[in-house]
């Protein structure tokens, strides 16, 4: 699924345009976004694809939905 991600202060968020959401990213599998797992403050997790660390902010890339929560 198509998602956004921006950085705001120090804190990175999510916008995912199909669902019309906009969360912060609570929890980082790497601490950072890329290559793992992030979990957002309304619970969804996703898999992030494998970028490098100084990638240009905000971006739009295709991230994989983890778990069955709509």
């Amino acid at each position: 699924m198509k998602v956004m991600l921006r950085k705001i202060g120090e804190k990175y968020e999510i916008y995912v345009p199909k669902k019309d959401l906009e969360e912060k990213i609570v929890e980082m599998e790497n601490g950072t976004p890329w290559g793992g797992k992030v979990k957002l403050a309304n619970g969804w997790s996703f898999a992030m694809p494998d970028m490098p660390a100084d990638t240009k902010l905000p971006i739009t890339v295709e991230a994989r939905k983890i778990g069955d929560e709509d």
